[in-house]
């Protein structure tokens, strides 16, 4: 479990900083900007949610700052799909980005499904 509790966090850290990357790379133009600050501001959150998770100091704890997290995972592949449509970068690259997260919503979904039900036998 301890292996997997840290390859969640790689991977929210890893997305964090490719979207954070591929952000700086876009033209700061009127109501992009907006958008941008949105999409990194949701990618970013998610890894710190997780490092908040971690430190929990109860289970319960840990159930509030993982559904914190999948709430900003889903976040950001909605500001993601948004650069998208508006054209902001790569078609291939944002498409893998909405990917990334939507595939880390479902790892964290299912944190917050199997601790919940854990603590429901308790």
């Amino acid at each position: 479990m301890a292996d997997s509790a840290q390859d969640i966090r790689d991977r929210a850290f890893a997305f964090a900083c490719a979207v954070t990357a591929a952000a700086i790379q876009i033209e700061p133009r009127p109501g992009v900007r907006c958008v941008v600050d949105q999409l990194v501001k949701s990618a970013t959150a998610v890894g710190a949610n997780l490092e908040e998770a971690k430190a929990g100091s109860s289970a319960r704890e840990f159930v509030r700052y993982i559904e914190i997290a999948l709430r900003e995972a889903r976040e950001a592949a909605y500001w993601v799909r948004i650069c998208a449509a508006l054209q902001l970068g790569p078609p291939e690259r944002l498409q893998a980005f909405v990917g990334e997260a939507d595939q880390i919503a479902r790892i964290l979904g299912s944190i917050v499904v199997r601790t919940k039900n854990r603590l429901s036998r308790d």
